[in-house]
C-alpha cells in the first residue's frame, strides 16, 4: 500500500479550525468560571494530546539543544496539524546518565534545598541561573507549543538522606514523609511519599508550584499506574489543582489495572494501557486486544494511552537496540497509526523529528485521519475473526461513519489465540520483573506447553525463568514440574537448564534466589505430558537477573498452552475483509460513497453488504463512509 499526503479541501481546514476555536473558547470560559481546578482538569485535554517525547530516541540522556531542534521542527512542520507538546523524558536531573541502561552506580543528582529535582546544568545550560526549566519552557512557548517533563513517583532518596526540609511545613523533613516499602523496583532514585504522613501533600504541592513557575504544561509520571498507587495519585491530583496552572497529567507505565478505570478517569488525563511499546510486530498485534478492552473508557479529557509511536529515527541513544530507522514496515506503520487514531490514543512521536522522511510525515499530517482522531465518537471494535479485524466510529458533525480494517495474520512462533495464559510483555520496567501464573487446566488436557517469545528487543538477553513450576492434582496434591522429563524442547540460545539459570548459575529474579525452576531463552517451547487428574498449573514467570545485569534490557512474554502451539513456517497471502454496512447502522437500501482516508482514493458507491477490501498481512485501511442524500 502506498501512502501520500491527502489533498485536503479548504472546507475541511476551516471546519477543523472552527472546532478547535470552539473547544478553546469552552476551555477559556471554564478557566474563568468559579469552578475549582479539580472540576476543570478534563477541559485541558478535550482531544487526545499529540506531541514529541525524547524517550525513544534519546533515552535518559537528551540535552537542551536536541529538545530545541525537535521543537523547531514541530513548530515549522507539524503544529498546524495539532501537534503541540514537547516532552523531556526521564532523568533530566542526572548529570552523568547513560544510554542503554540507567547509571545506577554513581548517578550525580541535581536537587534544590527543598529536596526537589532540578535540571542538570551540563545538559540544560539555560538552567544555570537557578530558574530550572523556565527558559526552555519559554522557548517552546515562543514557538506556539507546550512544554512537558517526565517525573518519577516519590521523592529523592538523597533528599531523605540529607533530611532536607519540606517547603510549606514547620520542621518536617523529607525523611519523615518517605519510606521504601513500595519504592520503584527498576529505578532506585526515589522513595515513596507516604500519603498518611503530615507534610506529604505539602511536598507534592511544592513540586507542582515549582513546575507551574517553570511553565510546565504536561507531566508524565512514572511508576505510578502499575502497580496502581492510589494515595500518591490523589496527592498529585490535589497538587496540580492548587498550583494555578493547567497541567495535563499522564500516568505510566502500563497496563493500568482496568478495575481502577473509574478512579483513574477522575484523576488523570491519560494513562498507559501497555508496558513500554517498541517497533516489534508481536507487541503491535497484542495492542488490538488491549485497545478493544479499554475502548469503553474513552472520553473527552481522559484518554487510555497505547504508548508512544516508535517511528522515524529512533534509539539514537536509546534503551532498546542500536540506532535505527523504525523496524516497522510501511504497512505496519499505517496499521499502528490507524489503530491509535481510531482508538483515540494520545499520539506521542518517538523519533528524532528533524530526520523525518516524507512517508513518516505523511502519516502525521493527514487532516482527515487527524480529524477522526480528534472528534469522532463511539469508537470500538466491530469484529475480530481469524486475524481480520474491523473498528468503527461516528462523525458527530456529518453523520458519516469511519471504518478501519486490519489484517494481522503473521508468521508467529506460536498461535497465541489458544493460549491459556499470556503475561504480556515483561521487561526491565515491569515491577519485580515477573508475573504470577495460575492456570486452570481444561478437562481432558493431556499436555502442558511452556512458551517464551521475544518481547521486542530481537531476543537480546531474553533469559526467562519458570520459577517453582507446579502441577496441582485433583484432591490437593502437587507435582514439582522440575522432577518431570519434557517430551520436546526448542530454545533460541543455549540449552534448557533445570534448577539453574541459562548460564548455569543460581536462579535469581529481582534479587531473590530460587532453588527450583526451569530456565530458557526466547524463543522457546518446553512440552510435557500431563499426569492424570492435573487441574492447575502455577509458577512465577520472570526475567532472570542475568537478563538485566550490566545494562542488558531483556523483554519477553510467557505463554501457557495445553498443546504444542508452535507454528511451522507459514506462507502468508493477502485476504479480503468484508463489511456489512447494516452492521454500522446504515439501512440496506442506503447508497454510500466510500473514501480511503490514507490514500484519498474514491472507492465508489456501495450499499448493503457489497463492500470488500483486500489487505496484505500486517496492513490496514481506513475509510470514511458517507450516506448519499
Amino acid at each position: 500500500m502506498k501512502s501520500k499526503i491527502y489533498s485536503h479541501t479548504n472546507a475541511l481546514k476551516n471546519k477543523t479550525i472552527i472546532m478547535k476555536r470552539f473547544l478553546s473558547l469552552i476551555s477559556f470560559i471554564t478557566l474563568c468560571s468559579p469552578l475549582s481546578f479539580a472540576q476543570q482538569f478534563k477541559q485541558w485535554a478535550q482531544t487526545p494530546p499529540m506531541g514529541w517525547n525524547s524517550w525513544d530516541c534519546y533515552g535518559p540522556t537528551v540535552v537542551e539543544s536536541e529538545v530545541k531542534a525537535n521543537a523547531d521542527y514541530m513548530a515549522k512542520h507539524l503544529k498546524e496539524y495539532g501537534w503541540e507538546y514537547i516532552v523531556v523524558d526521564i532523568r533530566w536531573f542526572v548529570a552523568n546518565d547513560k544510554a542503554g541502561g540507567y547509571n545506577q552506580k554513581d548517578p550525580q543528582y541535581t536537587i534544590d534545598e527543598w529536596g526537589r529535582y532540578t535540571p542538570a546544568v551540563n545538559r540544560f545550560p539555560s538552567a544555570a541561573d537557578g530558574s530550572g526549566f523556565k527558559h526552555l519552557a519559554d522557548y517552546v512557548h515562543s514557538k506556539g507549543l507546550k512544554f512537558g517533563i517526565h517525573l518519577m513517583r516519590g521523592l529523592p532518596k538523597l533528599a531523605a538522606k540529607r533530611k532536607l526540609p519540606v517547603k510549606g511545613t514547620d520542621g518536617i523533613t523529607c525523611d519523615m514523609i518517605s519510606n521504601n516499602d513500595s519504592a520503584c523496583t527498576w529505578l532506585r532514585d526515589n522513595y515513596k511519599v507516604d500519603c498518611t504522613k503530615q507534610g506529604a501533600q505539602q511536598y507534592y504541592n511544592s513540586c507542582f508550584e515549582m513546575y507551574a513557575d517553570w511553565g510546565v504544561d504536561f507531566v508524565k509520571i512514572d511508576d505510578l499506574s502499575k502497580p496502581y498507587h492510589t494515595g500518591e495519585i490523589e496527592m498529585i491530583r490535589k497538587a496540580i489543582d492548587r498550583c494555578g496552572r493547567p497541567i495535563v497529567l499522564s500516568l505510566s507505565p502500563g497496563e493500568t489495572d482496568i478495575n481502577k478505570a473509574g478512579h483513574v478517569k477522575r484523576h488523570a488525563n491519560m494513562w498507559r494501557t501497555v508496558d513500554d511499546f517498541w517497533d516489534n510486530w508481536d507487541q503491535l498485534k497484542y495492542q488490538f486486544k488491549v485497545c478493544a478492552k479499554w475502548a469503553p473508557h474513552i472520553a473527552p479529557g481522559t484518554w487510555p494511552d497505547a504508548d508512544m509511536l516508535p517511528m522515524g529515527k529512533i534509539s539514537i541513544r536509546g534503551e532498546r537496540g542500536e540506532e535505527r530507522w523504525t523496524q516497522f514496515t510501511k504497512d505496519e506503520q499505517i496499521t499502528m497509526m490507524t489503530l491509535w487514531t481510531i482508538f483515540k490514543s494520545p499520539l506521542m512521536f518517538g523519533g528524532d523529528l528533524p530526520q523525518n522522511d516524507d512517508f513518516t510525515n505523511s502519516l502525521l499530517t493527514n487532516r482527515e485521519v487527524l480529524r477522526m482522531h480528534h472528534y469522532s465518537i463511539n469508537n470500538h471494535e466491530l469484529s475480530n475473526d481469524d486475524n481480520k479485524i474491523t473498528w468503527t466510529a461516528d462523525d458527530p458533525e456529518t453523520g458519516d461513519k469511519y471504518v478501519a480494517m486490519f489484517y494481522t495474520v503473521s508468521k508467529e512462533y506460536a498461535d497465541t489465540r489458544s493460549a491459556l495464559f499470556r503475561s504480556g510483555t515483561i521487561s526491565y520496567v515491569t515491577p519485580g520483573y515477573s508475573k504470577n501464573v495460575d492456570v486452570k487446566l481444561p478437562k481432558q488436557a493431556k499436555q502442558l506447553a511452556l512458551v517464551v517469545t521475544d518481547g521486542g528487543d530481537n531476543n537480546n538477553y531474553d533469559h526467562a525463568d519458570w520459577i517453582n513450576p507446579t502441577i496441582h492434582l485433583k484432591g490437593g496434591s502437587a507435582i514439582d514440574l522440575t522432577t518431570l522429563s519434557y517430551t520436546k524442547s526448542e530454545i533460541g540460545w543455549g540449552q534448557i537448564h533445570i534448577n539453574s539459570n541459562i548460564e548455569g548459575n543460581p536462579l535469581k529474579v529481582a534479587g531473590k534466589t530460587y532453588e527450583k525452576g526451569i530456565a530458557t531463552h526466547a524463543n522457546s517451547v518446553i512440552l510435557y505430558d500431563l499426569p492424570k487428574d492435573a487441574v492447575r498449573f502455577t509458577a512465577l514467570a520472570g526475567i532472570d537477573d542475568s537478563g538485566i545485569a550490566g545494562g542488558a534490557r531483556s523483554s519477553i512474554e510467557f505463554l501457557v498452552f495445553d498443546h504444542d502451539a508452535t507454528l511451522d513456517e507459514q506462507d502468508l497471502a493477502p485476504a479480503s475483509i468484508s463489511l456489512d454496512l447494516t452492521k454500522i447502522g446504515i439501512p440496506k437500501t442506503q447508497k454510500c460513497r466510500i473514501t480511503n482516508l490514507w490514500t484519498g482514493q474514491d472507492m465508489g458507491i456501495f450499499k448493503g453488504k457489497q463492500f470488500k477490501h483486500k489487505l496484505a498481512p500486517h496492513a490496514a485501511a481506513l475509510f470514511r463512509i458517507s450516506p448519499m442524500k
